[in-house]
């Protein structure tokens, strides 16, 4: 966030803090205030304050919003800064907190006042409500003197007081009466104590006759106390269920599956993983035919080459190594020296010539057959996120995470052509065999097909909703396999750009997707396995499971 954002948002955060701190005026100017409010604004004022000073000192940077476009693993991965998101928000929350409270006593008190003598006023004046009724009868003025003392006040809220209207002797004589005869029997003996109170206690007893309807208060209490229903127990719902451990194998990989390559035959499968190891698969025997190699840092990419027996890698320690198959023997190895890591790899359909995508931007040409550097193309201003060749090998298309992509002419070394082909990073770009078509996916979860005669996108593919990552077409180039980082793997028909199938294991990203020899789709991800999907649609199966964690 800039720095002029931060800015804005400290000088709100001040103010809020000062309109809480004028809350607290009135205090020092010696009004009351209830304790419970004083502190409340109080610290909502200290913490504002506090939460706009780090604002205004940088000390609370957002997190780094990471571009879809950025590889998810490598250098780059590594250098982004994390920032204090957690604590920025709770800062931006303090602010919006302490303005309601600030709202909320403006509309009226929400704090709880501390009890003064209301209360004991309203149990002051509930008992003294029977005696009104005596004192209406004005013949004897020494009778409706003596029923305010303390002690006749008192007795009408003894349960005494109220059982005795309830007894035989009391539905004997007129009501009326009944309570004149007890106060006329009662007073005598505390008459001499009770002589000196009888003037203070006299003005309570003028002012409650002005309120003579509550006599139905006594029977409130136990009405409530009986109707009280039972609250029955809730029904809590269990937790769902955990899911199914996923198989392991002890010579699968040990992290990420970021590659996959089928042997021409249809037979072998080799991939490449973030655990730096290259591995040769049977397909037909399901079993793991030999580690064929490893590199010093993340393996990128494995190739089989042309002749059947030698295989072509790359990774980001940037060696580009040729093994043979048959035992894993390194037979030359190919470094990019300052070029930096190799993010992707192709070899020419004739296996003379090979192009390599760097994180440094370079684009290099290499003559396979001698051993050497043909053209290195500084091209791209950012990391190069893929490398796809022509079929006839005189051409190559790159991408990078910008959303760059460039046409080269290889044989001479040139730029063709240039041109800005998606919003977010290009990924696992596809020649189609007439060699004047292309299809790129993309951070921006699309994937669209181009002419390079005209360099215009001619259809896209809609579907994903994260970053496609690796792209591949059938034999027959009639269907377009995708996998993505919102989990999913997905088939398209080429001709009309409709989804086919989709397929989603529920287990994460996927980064790896190749056609095996019988049309099914082969995938790999973040969950360390190699799995095979019918070309038509339905459950997959693990055909090589990870190694445990």
């Amino acid at each position: 966030m800039k720095k002029s954002t931060d800015r804005l948002l400290a000088l709100a955060m001040l103010i809020v803090g000062i309109a809480c701190f004028a809350k607290l005026y009135p205090a020092l100017g010696g009004k009351p205030l209830a304790m419970m409010r004083l502190e409340i604004f109080g610290v909502a004022g200290l913490l504002s304050v506090l939460a706009g000073l780090l604002f205004l000192a940088g000390l609370l940077p957002g997190a780094a919003r990471r571009d879809p476009a950025a590889p998810l693993f490598g250098r780059d991965a590594e250098i982004a800064p994390a920032g204090h998101p957690r604590l920025r928000r709770a800062a931006l929350a303090l602010p919006l907190l302490a303005l309601l409270i600030i709202v909320a006593d403006q509309c009226g008190p929400w704090w709880i006042q501390e009890p003064r003598s209301e209360p004991a006023k309203e149990v002051a004046t509930a008992p003294a409500e029977p005696a009104p009724r005596p004192s209406e009868l004005k013949p004897e003025p020494e009778a409706s003197a003596k029923p305010t003392t303390p002690e006749a006040s008192a007795k009408p809220t003894t349960p005494e007081a109220s059982a005795k209207p309830t007894t035989p002797e009391a539905s004997a004589k007129p009501a009326t009466p009944a309570p004149a005869q007890e106060e006329v029997a009662k007073p005598a003996p505390p008459a001499e104590p009770v002589a000196a109170p009888v003037q203070p206690a006299a003005a309570p007893a003028k002012s409650v006759p002005p309120q003579p309807a509550q006599p139905a208060q006594p029977v409130q209490p136990t009405e409530q106390t009986a109707l009280a229903p039972a609250t029955p127990p809730p029904t809590v719902a269990p937790p769902r269920p955990a899911p199914p451990a996923q198989p392991t194998a002890p010579e699968g990989h040990r992290d990420a599956v970021v590659w996959l390559a089928v042997s021409a035959d249809g037979h072998e499968i080799m991939s490449a993983s973030t655990d730096r190891m290259i591995k040769l698969w049977d397909i037909d025997g399901k079993r793991l035919i030999r580690d064929l190699g490893v590199h010093k840092d993340m393996a990128r990419s494995a190739l089989f080459m042309p002749d059947g027996k030698t295989a072509l890698t790359g990774g980001d320690d940037g060696e580009i190594v040729l093994r043979q198959l048959s035992d894993g023997t390194v037979l030359h190895v190919f470094s990019s020296g300052a070029n930096g890591g190799v993010r992707q790899l192709k070899v020419s359909p004739d296996g003379k010539r090979a192009v390599s995508g760097h994180d440094t931007g370079s684009v290099v040409v290499w003559d396979l057959e001698k051993g050497t550097v043909s053209h290195v193309l500084p091209g791209h201003d950012w990391s190069v996120s893929s490398v796809a060749i022509s079929p006839d090998g005189t051409r190559a298309l790159t991408g990078s995470i910008d959303g760059e992509l460039k046409l080269w002419d290889i044989v001479a070394g040139q730029q063709l052509r240039s041109w800005h082909g998606h919003d977010r990073g290009a990924y696992g770009a596809v020649f189609l065999a007439d060699g004047h078509h292309a299809v790129t996916g993309s951070g921006d979860y699309t994937i669209k097909l181009w002419d390079l005669d005209t360099f215009k996108e001619i259809r896209r593919f809609d579907g994903h909703s994260g970053t496609v990552y690796a792209l591949a077409l059938s034999a027959d180039g009639r269907r377009l396999g995708s996998v993505a980082l919102d989990g999913t793997a997905r088939i398209w028909n080429m001709d009309t750009g409709a989804e086919i199938a989709e397929f989603d294991p529920g287990t994460g990203a996927m980064y790896s997707v190749a056609f095996a020899a019988d049309g099914t789709l082969l995938t790999g991800g973040i969950d360390r396995t190699i799995r095979d999907w019918p070309a038509a649609g339905g459950d997959g199966t693990v055909l090589f499971a990870g190694a445990p964690e």
